[in-house]
């Protein structure tokens, strides 16, 4: 204790240590140092998030797909459909089957041959935004009531974990529902649906849908995750933030502005106000993040028409 309190004093272990050992040694004396001029350690503002990046139609086998960077944070969203009997007691809706997935090239901290604690949890929480927020429209799936839809093969890879792993997962996710486009399909002389490409495939089968179309999205859900460390409240932390600050709330707000999904995973007792205050941070952080899938899909349609 006595070595830490030193370190943080001026002129004392801090000043004759290199930067970079100290940041190791006393980790959270270092960003209390930092958070006391209202700064944190890679020069944002507390309520500033990372930059952030999304490209569409990142893989071109699927029938949906987004790369998104959140500062080095990176996420790959894949989504491929598959004609699937629906249930008895949904006919008229296909599904969606979420999966996130942590390789161990994504952090030192996943090991080869175990599977990260944090994938189950993240596509759990992916999965109940999704179904929550209204966002898709089951009933968009159906290709045959009773008989015949698509079931959405939802991927999402997690390619470099630097922090806030949920929120570029779901903004992947947003992204590439986005970039979704429903494939044409033809019912054969046996009953089978099947997929049919190209426009010989236009004039040789009889199709079930004439056009190939994107998806009607709802309200789109946006995420923001917030540390929490005695009055500061830290938006879009990174992974070094995370291992400090036990405390954090990722809020979701659709683009209504509506609350759709608030968790808090352990960490101390929050007040109120600190809630509304990440709340208030997460309506800012919607606003941007509504502009950047803006621009991301007229870039795309500038790309598609030259």
């Amino acid at each position: 204790m006595a070595a830490e309190t030193d370190a943080t004093a001026p002129g004392g272990l801090a000043g004759e240590m290199e930067v970079e050992a100290y940041r190791r040694l006393f980790p959270l004396a270092f960003l209390e140092r930092h958070l006391r001029e209202s700064v944190r350690p890679d020069a944002r503002r507390l309520a500033e998030a990372r930059p952030t990046t999304v490209a569409l139609g990142a893989v071109s086998s699927a029938h949906g797909s987004a790369l998104v960077r959140l500062g080095d944070t990176a996420m790959l969203a894949s989504i491929k459909l598959e004609v699937m009997s629906p249930p008895a007691e949904t006919p008229d809706q296909g599904s969606v089957a979420v999966e996130f997935h942590m390789p161990p090239i994504c952090s030192p901290l996943v090991r080869p041959g175990r599977p990260a604690e944090a994938a189950p949890v993240i596509s759990k929480a992916l999965e109940d935004v999704l179904m929550s927020s209204g966002m898709l429209n089951l009933k968009e799936l159906c290709l045959i009531s009773g008989k015949a839809s698509w079931v959405a093969y939802l991927d999402v890879y997690c390619l470099n974990a630097d922090g806030s792993l949920f929120d570029a997962a779901l903004i992947s996710v947003v992204a590439a529902f986005t970039h979704l486009e429903i494939p044409l399909v033809s019912v054969g002389d046996d009953g089978r649906v099947f997929t049919v490409g190209g426009n010989e495939g236009k004039t040789k089968y009889e199709l079930v849908n004439r056009e190939k179309r994107k998806l009607t999205l709802g309200d789109i859900p946006f995420p923001l995750t917030c540390a929490l460390h005695k009055d500061s409240i830290l938006a879009d932390p990174t992974a070094e933030e995370e291992s400090i600050i036990e405390t954090s709330v990722t809020v979701v707000l659709d683009s209504s502005g509506r609350l759709a999904s608030i968790q808090k995973p352990g960490g101390g007792v929050t007040s109120m106000a600190a809630i509304k205050a990440c709340i208030g941070l997460a309506k800012e952080r919607g606003q941007k993040l509504k502009e950047i899938l803006t621009d991301s899909i007229e870039a795309m349609e500038v790309d598609q028409a030259e």
